[in-house]
């Protein structure tokens, strides 16, 4: 029979059996794992399976570069801590959600292409006041063709005519009001108006611009906000009512401020019926455009696009301040086919 007896060296206890005690896991923490999972997946499910729902739905879309970077964090994390079904289902979600999102960032191929080059410029003038010698002289700086303008009012037209915008871009189509609701198209090339959208909560200016070689069809698109309290019916019409691309006619470009980003539902369809987003072309899909001040909150997203025709060929895009407006101005430029 042996008993317990202490090591005159070590001072060791020898023949006692000694076990690891693991420290309880924390209930609370695996709840708000489960419940940061369950936002997650309804957040993922809702871009994923193109729900555009209530207001609050469409909003949270609008955000999910951001919820996609969250929800792989915390996946990673849950990993870490062993919560294995949590942090499989997140990351397995999330890298779902990165394989759509993160493309934006890498320029697509782009071969070679001959035709007429044209710089369009869109750019949301807030009611009307924005910066008008500031935009004209972009116009000038940049050596725009063709500007989309939203919220263009009777004043704006006023300014922006003193700022000497007839002289660089001396036709145009007008749809100025006052408030928000005003939009038009200012070019260096012959212009006529054209309806190419149905009537709508407010002006979205159409135009054919004669170019040297092929004619194109530009909208100034702007539909109604998604997050009115009326609530997103209105922008789903109107973003539904914007022209598909016209194989047997004129090239069509859509530029403007869409209130929506492109993991809403409604740019996605326009997409997939020929369009191309000339940012997301060029990698530069991420690039936020509302609100032009960076802050914190609201986060800032992407919701003003210029998309081609997708026979047309996109060479840059950049996208640069407005003094007075809270949207970024957006210019590209693009070839369009003489063929």
């Amino acid at each position: 029979m042996s008993t317990p007896e202490t090591d005159a060296r070590s001072g060791t206890l020898h023949g006692v059996v000694t076990t690891e005690v693991k420290p309880p896991r924390s209930g609370f923490a695996t709840f708000l794992l489960v419940v940061c999972a369950m936002a997650f997946v309804t957040a993922a499910l809702v871009r994923l399976l193109g729900i555009d729902g209530t207001r609050y739905m469409i909003a949270a879309t609008s955000l999910t570069p951001y919820i996609t970077v969250v929800g792989l964090l915390i996946g990673l994390f849950a990993l870490f801590r062993k919560r294995w079904v949590i942090g499989l289902t997140m990351t397995l979600v999330a890298v779902v959600l990165v394989a759509n999102v993160a493309p934006r960032a890498f320029s697509d191929a782009r071969p070679n292409g001959v035709g007429q080059q044209v710089r369009l410029m869109t750019s949301n003038l807030l009611t009307g006041i924005a910066d008008a010698q500031f935009i004209v002289q972009e116009v000038r700086k940049r050596n725009i063709d063709i500007l989309a303008m939203q919220e263009l009012t009777p004043q704006m037209v006023g300014d922006l005519d003193r700022a000497g915008l007839r002289q660089v871009l001396p036709n145009r189509v007008f749809l100025d009001e006052p408030g928000g609701s005003g939009s038009g198209i200012a070019s260096r090339f012959p212009l006529s108006r054209r309806d190419l959208t149905p009537p709508g909560s407010l002006q979205q200016a159409g135009a054919l611009v004669d170019l040297p070689g092929k004619d194109i069809e530009v909208v100034s698109v702007h539909p109604l906000p998604p997050v009115v309290t009326d609530g997103p019916e209105p922008w789903q019409r109107e973003l539904a009512g914007l022209p598909a691309p016209d194989s047997t006619g004129a090239i069509r470009v859509l530029a403007g401020d869409f209130n929506a980003t492109l993991d809403h539902v409604g740019l996605t369809r326009l997409l997939n019926k020929g369009y191309v987003d000339a940012a997301d072309q060029v990698g530069k899909g991420l690039i936020h455009t509302w609100p032009s001040a960076s802050g914190f909150w609201p986060p800032p997203v992407t919701i003003d696009h210029v998309l081609v025709d997708s026979k047309i060929l996109v060479d840059t895009l950049d996208v640069f301040d407005v003094p007075g407006s809270d949207h970024r101005a957006v210019v590209t430029q693009f070839v369009v086919p003489t063929l």
